[in-house]
């Protein structure tokens, strides 16, 4: 259904009722929200942010009808996302929608690493490529959208700035699914010649002339100050806006590393943003062989902060 009278804040509403109306309450991006104010209070960290760690999820209750209506076309949501693979336009969406409720039920987090799809099972895994720079990213996807013309993806704000299409509003990717069950699911993100990159063998368990090593090691920390405080470098491991997925940041590294795994609440321009970081550590030594150690278990991007 064609509404070109509607300002974008309207268009973006009138979406949201027609998927409440199909039991979704989803939303998906239009002309017109990708605006340069849409960056005067997102803070640099955000493209730090580690992506999306695919995992054997159920269903969610909420999103998956067999087939669902909006604006007078019909969707039908896939059986499964095995093997899916497709290009196509991709859009982004961001504050106007941060803090609503998703077609899987779950908030909307601008600063996590999701997307929304038409017809993909949710939650679902992909990994998604800008075919126009390279770049790659794991997203989450737990909502539905876009329908705005011949999109085929809609992700969160960090997603796109990730992808280094934020600014553009809009880019041509390949979006394929990831099988959290199998170890190689991932295929990598793409090389020249458009051929995924090989991805190294995950192992779930340690060579036979191997000994096995404890997981639950912590790191070494530094002195504390003498004023009370910490003191020494911080890798820093992901920055959230909802507190539940810095939680289970922390909750998935602690098995692996120990504490202390702090978890620091900052705000910014009236956004309240949880920082992952790990420390104090006792030297930039240190610092580099936690970032070895982090980017064995699938986190590549840190940042080192010192206090």
């Amino acid at each position: 259904m064609s509404i070109p009278s509607a300002r974008p804040s309207h268009r973006r509403l009138l979406i949201a009722l027609a998927i409440g109306a199909a039991a979704l309450g989803g939303c998906a991006s239009q002309p017109g929200q990708h605006q340069l104010d849409a960056f005067d209070d997102v803070p640099p960290e955000i493209a730090d942010i580690p992506d999306a760690v695919p995992k054997v999820e159920p269903r969610s209750r909420y999103g998956n009808p067999k087939s669902y209506e909006v604006f007078g076309k019909r969707y039908y949501t896939k059986a499964s996302s095995r093997g899916h693979v497709e290009r196509g336009l991709a859009s982004w969406y961001g504050k106007d929608f941060h803090g609503r409720r998703t077609s899987s039920g779950e908030p909307y987090d601008m600063h996590a690493m999701t997307a929304a799809h038409k017809t993909l099972p949710l939650p679902t895994y992909a990994r998604v490529t800008n075919l126009e720079n390279g770049r790659s990213v794991v997203v989450r996807i737990n909502d539905r959208g876009p329908f705005h013309g011949s999109r085929v993806i809609d992700l969160s704000y960090t997603a796109a700035t990730k992808l280094g299409m934020a600014r553009k509003g809009t880019a041509m990717v390949e979006v394929r699914a990831i099988d959290p069950r199998r170890p190689d699911a991932d295929p990598g993100p793409l090389v020249a010649g458009g051929e995924h990159a090989p991805q190294r063998a995950r192992d779930t368990n340690p060579p036979a002339s191997e000994p096995a090593r404890a997981t639950t090691k912590p790191v070494t920390t530094a002195a504390r100050t003498t004023d009370g405080g910490s003191g020494g470098l911080y890798v820093q491991v992901g920055a959230f806006g909802d507190p539940r997925n810095a939680e289970r940041l922390r909750s998935r590294l602690r098995p692996e590393l120990g504490d202390p795994i702090l978890v620091e609440n900052t705000r910014s321009a009236d956004n309240a943003l949880y920082r992952v970081r790990i420390g104090p550590l006792a030297s930039r030594t240190e610092a580099s062989a936690l970032t070895e150690r982090l980017a064995g278990l699938g986190i590549a991007e840190t940042r080192l902060v010192q206090n």
